[in-house]
């Protein structure tokens, strides 16, 4: 069992965007960060571009299935910011497919930098843009999924 402070992201209440559905999905990718980063840092290069190829695969479909259920909660409570953090989703996106392709190509990659990367994008995704979208589905009561 790893512990909390072995961890590279360890959750903490100030992450929380009050709409329980979106913590857990957050906390899903809080995960899967720091199974990608206990494998490229605590191992060998081997094992670092290994866990990438599977570990890189589980973080596009759950980022994926989290970001389309964000989009379908703006779309229908009409968030006022929708395009603009539709955007940053696909940004995001954008950078990781990106990554993988340079990863696949056999260009200079390095998973230690793309865990970092991650990191930062998801906890400041979810601190400034998501902290907001948090508050206005707490103000509508919206708690559940579309």
């Amino acid at each position: 069992m790893q512990l909390e402070h072995d961890q590279y992201i360890v959750w903490k209440a100030q992450y929380s965007v009050g709409v329980a559905l979106i913590d857990d999905q957050h906390k899903e990718l809080i995960r899967l960060t720091n199974v990608l980063y206990e494998d490229c840092f605590k191992h060998g290069k081997d094992i670092a571009y290994a866990s990438f190829k599977s570990t890189i695969k589980s973080i596009v479909d759950y980022v994926t299935k989290h970001f389309s259920m964000e989009e379908q909660l703006m779309e229908r409570t009409g968030y006022h910011d929708f395009a603009k953090h539709k955007t940053e989703h696909q940004s995001f996106v954008k950078e990781i497919l990106a990554d993988i392709k340079k990863f696949e190509e056999g260009k200079a990659f390095v998973p230690n930098v793309f865990v970092r990367f991650l990191r930062d994008w998801v906890l400041s995704h979810i601190a400034m843009t998501d902290k907001a979208l948090g508050k206005y589905l707490v103000a509508m009561k919206i708690e559940k999924s579309p």
